[in-house]
């Protein structure tokens, strides 16, 4: 989910930004800071929004930097557990698929890519056996977050698509004429069934 947080930090602008505008030189030096940073707390940093507030700086000796305690707002992308997300396949391997989220990607293992028995082809295909499904990079889906772990570098994310209403666009929209369709036939058999009550 993307959060928008205000801050304050005091932030470091390095000395060949000593030539700009105050403002403008801590609004870049938080660009390249905070430009995806990230905190199991706080989550991904997306952008910074904007600069609300530069107190005046202080140099300590010793560093050639100057540093102003400033407010401003960021936008952050911070995953929850079971979190509907949208994105794109990235990857695909033999052991499953990565999917792109924005800011990050998580992994879906081969066997929550769909409700079937699949195998990976070396063209990078994975196929379902029985439903003929297929996920290939560039996909458009739907997924389930289900584990998040923030050892390491940055955050693993496990995704699900065997749930209704998940997987690949495609196959969610057929997913949904198809129910519609069983919906409106059983509304038609109820509204048959009812007009022979009302003649007896």
């Amino acid at each position: 989910m993307f959060y928008e947080i205000l801050v304050t930090d005091h932030v470091r602008v390095e000395p060949n930004k000593f030539g700009m505008n105050t403002d403008e030189a801590v609004r870049v030096q938080l660009e390249e800071s905070y430009s995806g940073f990230q905190d199991k707390d706080i989550g991904t940093v997306v952008a910074v929004l904007e600069v609300l507030d530069v107190k005046e700086g202080i140099i300590i000796p010793g560093d050639g930097a100057a540093y102003y305690e400033s407010t401003f707002k960021i936008i952050v992308f911070r995953p929850e557990l079971q979190e509907l997300i949208y994105g794109t396949i990235e990857e695909i391997t033999n052991f499953g698929a990565f999917m792109s989220m924005g800011p990050i990607r998580g992994m879906i293992h081969i066997s929550q890519t769909m409700d079937d028995f699949v195998s990976f082809s070396d063209s990078g295909v994975l196929t379902g056996k029985d439903g003929k499904k297929n996920l290939v990079q560039g996909d458009k889906c739907i997924a389930r977050i289900v584990a998040i772990s923030y050892k390491g570098e940055e955050p693993k994310i496990g995704l699900t698509m065997r749930q209704p209403g998940l997987g690949k666009l495609d196959w969610v929209k057929a997913e949904k004429e198809r129910n519609d369709k069983q919906t409106e036939q059983a509304a038609a058999i109820e509204a048959k069934a009812a007009k022979k009550e009302k003649k007896k």
